[in-house]
């Protein structure tokens, strides 16, 4: 496809977006190390391995979580942030300006409003249907809130939830000639 939107360290995929999978079959795509890393933590941090790394094949985006005593905190940390890199990284070509939103995102939105915490599982999954959108907008924000039938500022503040989601959507629009949207 020659018409892709003009963010080039996005990675473009065909089909379902990996944030929608559930664990299993995300962890099923990745591949998973443990370690040591350097660092405070007390004494007894850097005597086992509790440091995760985890790689997803399919687009190579990577994640970690070292910062835990226990290896399964830190598993659960960085398949989180696996998912939230993921939603801001990949991009799905299927979503068009046309898209309707998904079940998902209609469960949870409120009148024009967005109710998803940062913390919940779905929040990496509308995050990526939002960006997705956005993108295929030509990072028009507005015209992505009016179609998933949220306020602008909602969609700007579910966005800004992640900090390099923020930082990486006001790149698109950089790339795409329009400014910067506003803290």
């Amino acid at each position: 496809m020659s018409d892709l939107p003009p963010a080039s360290d996005s990675i473009f995929i065909s089909g379902r977006h990996p944030v929608s999978l559930d664990e299993e079959q995300l962890v099923r795509q990745c591949e998973l190390k443990t370690g040591r890393v350097s660092g405070p933590g007390g004494q007894h941090r850097n005597r086992v391995e509790t440091a995760v790394f985890v790689t997803h094949n399919p687009t190579k985006v990577d994640a970690q979580g070292t910062e835990r005593r226990s290896q399964v905190e830190n598993r659960r940390v960085a398949i989180r942030r696996l998912r939230i890199r993921l939603a801001v990284l990949v991009r799905t070509l299927e979503v068009t300006a046309e898209h309707q939103p998904s079940a998902l995102w209609q469960s949870r939105r409120r009148d024009r409003k967005i109710q998803v915490s940062i913390d919940h599982w779905d929040y990496a999954i509308v995050l990526a249907e939002a960006l997705d959108l956005v993108t295929a907008l030509n990072f028009d924000v507005s015209a992505a809130a009016a179609t998933l039938g949220v306020s602008m500022s909602q969609l700007t503040r579910l966005i800004r939830q992640d900090k390099f989601a923020a930082e990486k959507l006001n790149a698109g629009r950089k790339s795409a000639g329009l400014g910067p949207l506003r803290d």
